[in-house]
């Protein structure tokens, strides 16, 4: 079987370095550091472990993940500790963070369409298991958590741009156990003193997002439909838009908040203000492959939201010096990755 990390080679596609962003006077940490990430076999949590074991103020890199959603492939050539188990384990999640100084919690049951047919599972991971994390870092005294949320908290709200202080109204048991997340997360920053950080994840893409599950999103799938010849599969009629942001662009932000132990009293979107469809995206394929690619159209899918688009004010405000790959160059290092690793063969669950 081909090993993805093996293959995946420098995934920075055309983004920047990371450096570090001051948006404060305080200056990048130099105390070496170890860093805790649930969920980290999955998408965006291996592609930051990736990025972290380059760190010089990281010591240590610890994976701490079930595999329901990641995969162990995701790490292999890493340089981490991987700890196989469940976020809702109290007392192995405890002497996992013990002595951590950031803990970065992307552990979730990530799909709207799991979370309707799945919805207690969905509340149990996202939600019971937050406050499971939230109390064990704050067991640490001094520890900053990083808490991934969700621009589907936004749901039925209309309004575009979506900036942080609109009304949230969840649409699926995903949406509300993400608002749950987010909500339980700055209240322990309020009633414990925890820095914490919760950032609403838009509509991420890149290396090492499984293609072929039955909840897949909507550009890995696009892509192994388009490796093997077959017409991509599109929910609807394609003029649903989403805010996308590649990967590093991510991990960027990510790091940037532990180096600097970033925190903030409400949540931060994380994308960037562009409004793409659906069949924008697949033009864009078209181009970067040379042929075209046809479709597929399926029924929409309950629990989307037909419009999606962040305010990106909060978070250039905290940092400043981030510069998002654009989303032709992010889609072409995803191609390329494709085109190495052939990942619908490798990455696959149902």
């Amino acid at each position: 079987m081909t090993d993805p990390l093996k293959e995946l080679g420098p995934i920075t596609g055309m983004g920047q370095p990371i450096g570090f962003y001051c948006a404060d006077p305080r200056q990048p940490s130099a105390v070496s550091m170890k860093i805790v990430v649930t969920g980290g076999a999955g998408f965006v949590g291996a592609n930051l472990a990736r990025r972290l074991q380059h760190d010089d103020a990281v010591t240590e890199v610890v994976i701490l993940d079930d595999l329901s959603f990641g995969f162990r492939e995701n790490l292999e050539g890493l340089n981490v500790s991987f700890v196989e188990g469940s976020i809702l384990d109290t007392d192995l999640l405890e002497s996992t963070v013990a002595g951590a100084s950031s803990v970065v919690h992307l552990a979730a049951r990530s799909s709207v369409p799991r979370s309707i047919a799945h919805p207690f599972a969905a509340h149990e991971a996202n939600a019971t298991g937050t406050v499971r994390v939230l109390e064990a870092v704050r067991d640490l005294g001094d520890a900053q958590v990083i808490v991934a949320s969700s621009s589907s908290v936004y749901g039925a709200n209309k309004v575009l741009p979506k900036h942080e202080a609109l009304a949230t109204r969840p649409i699926s048991p995903y949406a509300a156990s993400k608002l749950a997340t987010e909500a339980y997360s700055l209240a322990w920053g309020h009633a414990y003193e925890l820095p914490v950080l919760a950032l609403r994840f838009f509509n991420i893409f890149g290396p090492l997002q499984p293609p072929l599950h039955s909840y897949a999103a909507a550009i890995p799938s696009f892509l192994a439909a388009a490796f093997q010849d077959q017409p991509l599969p599109v929910h609807g009629d394609g003029t649903q838009s989403r805010d996308f942001t590649y990967v590093d662009t991510v991990v960027e932000v990510i790091t940037d908040a532990i180096h600097r132990r970033v925190s903030h009293s409400e949540p931060v979107n994380l994308a960037f203000g562009t409004q793409v469809s659906l069949l924008e995206v697949i033009g864009q394929l078209e181009k970067l492959l040379g042929r075209a690619l046809a479709l597929d159209h399926l029924p929409p899918r309950l629990g989307d939201v037909p419009r999606s688009q962040a305010d990106s004010t909060t978070l250039l405000n905290l940092f400043p010096q981030v510069v998002p790959t654009p989303l032709t160059d992010g889609l072409a290092a995803t191609i390329e990755w494709f085109h190495r690793t052939r990942p619908w063969e490798t990455l696959t669950r149902t």
